[in-house]
């Protein structure tokens, strides 16, 4: 039996019928065969056109000649095959993170590699384009379109749809953090419905929040349907002994039911924890970060071919802005000003000249005006009196940043990074913001794709670090996706 749980999320009370992770991954194989067949077949006409065409395989006593069709019927049933076993649709890669796509593109490489196998044993005469193009092609449509599947299952999870609807276990201060934080990222999919404090919490619901409030950990089935949750995230296990731990595990309905643990530690990302069982314990190992070898010749190879890249093809663009700033105001074209970079050491950073020549005089008048963007640190204003009419236009698109192109080129900045930082603005960091040094600047980061100047200093902080401490050419690459979105939308860009 299903019941309708408040925000309109089906919840599969008593274990029979779908919930949404099998409607949700039913959904994606259905699009993923759509895909396949769409492609394969799609190459097939391309290549050999409508009329059938045959592959022949075996040595000229034995030579078998099959239908391009029924190769592709094969290789599409291959292929669905590969994205199960590899685990693509499962509920743990879902909606976040690059695993996904890892899962697809893990499955369709060996399946490419199965495939040259295979023709190379039995002799068979594959079209070489048939193969060259449908599997590459496959791919791209593939990630695609579970692309487009994550950007509707955001949505549904903005609204409480096609989330765990999740109750928290431990102490007070564990779980209001834990619920702030999944609140936080709605997209990940944890919905927070309930919370268990173990000797009570002394109000019924959380601070700010509707999430009802138990203390009874004894009777945490029935807490956990009381408000329809299906998982449970122990947020900390002080209150729980490894004994009391096991049983809570054992009393939860398998497939239905899931446990969580939180550890106390925060913004690490995935590719740093590593968990090893040892004699039965969940040991989780977190890497140090580290900062040479390999990985800074790849960033500093990606940022130096992406800069080049962007220098070459925006070009023409580039001139236009120089002339047009040129001649809309008086003033030099490019705006030269010292920002601290890595490892503290000071550097110009260039931008398209976007205010007044005489902008950093009028600073001290502006700084006791009220303002309602920016942050205790970072001085910014919405309705800058300093910036020139064509300045707000190069500002609303951040196309004043475009001349950081050659900073990168030159080794002072990086396309992805932390914020630049003013001299002015190191003097207040608090001992551990400093880190951010550790790294290069960049021309966009977190920062840029997370609200940009709408951000509170903590948070401009807390997300500098996390990239500080979890960099990789991967999310590089995912920043800048990001960020051509985030100037399209314009938010923040003041």
């Amino acid at each position: 039996m299903s019941k309708l749980a408040p925000g309109g999320v089906s919840v599969n009370v008593k274990g029979t019928g779908r919930n949404w992770r099998e409607v949700y991954a039913s959904r994606l194989a259905i699009t993923d065969l759509l895909v396949l067949i769409w492609v394969v077949f799609g190459v097939q006409i391309l290549w050999f056109g409508i009329a059938a065409a045959d592959v022949r395989f075996g040595g000229n006593l034995t030579e078998v000649a099959v239908s391009y069709t029924a190769i592709s019927v094969s290789i599409i049933t291959a292929w669905m095959v590969m994205l199960g076993i590899y685990g693509s649709r499962g509920y743990r890669v879902l909606g976040t993170g690059p695993q996904e796509y890892r899962q697809v593109a893990d499955g369709t490489v060996r399946l490419f590699g199965l495939v040259a196998i295979v023709s190379f044993l039995f002799q068979i005469d594959f079209a070489r384009g048939y193969i060259l193009i449908a599997f590459p092609l496959g791919l791209i449509v593939l990630v695609f379109s579970r692309w487009i599947w994550r950007l509707w299952l955001g949505a549904q999870r903005l609204d409480g749809k096609f989330s765990s609807r999740v109750l928290l276990v431990g102490s007070h201060d564990s779980v209001e953090h834990l619920a702030r934080e999944l609140t936080r990222q709605s997209a990940a999919g944890y919905l927070v419905v309930g919370a268990c404090i173990p000797g009570g919490f002394g109000a019924e619901f959380l601070p700010g929040t509707k999430v009802p409030v138990f203390s009874d950990i004894d009777k945490l089935q029935e807490a956990m349907a009381a408000v329809e949750a299906d998982t449970v995230v122990v947020s900390s296990s002080d209150e729980l002994p490894p004994q009391r731990m096991r049983e809570l595990s054992w009393g939860l309905e398998p497939g239905r039911q899931h446990l969580v643990v939180a550890p106390s530690l925060t913004d690490i990302g995935g590719p740093r924890i590593h968990t090893r069982p040892v004699a039965g314990l969940p040991l989780i190992h977190v890497e140090t970060p580290r900062y040479e070898g390999k990985r800074l010749f790849a960033k500093r190879t990606f940022d130096l071919l992406g800069a080049s890249a962007l220098i070459l093809i925006l070009s023409p663009f580039l001139a236009l802005i120089a002339v047009s700033i040129r001649l809309s105001t008086p003033g030099s074209v490019l705006f030269r000003q010292e920002r601290v970079g890595h490892n503290g050491t000071p550097f110009q950073m260039l931008k398209f000249r976007s205010m007044v020549v005489d902008a950093e005089l009028q600073l001290g008048a502006l700084q006791d005006q009220a303002r309602d963007k920016g942050n205790s640190v970072m001085f910014k204003m919405k309705n800058d009196p300093r910036v020139t009419p064509i300045g707000k236009v190069l500002r609303r698109y951040s196309l004043d940043e475009l001349p950081q192109l050659f900073n990168v080129f030159g080794g002072s900045m990086s396309l992805v990074g932390p914020r630049p930082s003013l001299q002015s603005e190191v003097t207040e960091y608090e001992t551990h913001v400093h880190r951010r040094f550790l790294v290069k600047p960049g021309i966009t980061g977190l920062w840029q794709v997370s609200g940009r100047s709408n951000l509170s200093w903590a948070d401009t902080v807390r997300l500098d670090l996390y990239y500080v401490e979890n960099w990789s050419i991967t999310g590089d690459i995912s920043i800048l996706w990001r960020t051509a979105k985030a100037v399209v939308s314009r938010d923040g860009a003041y």
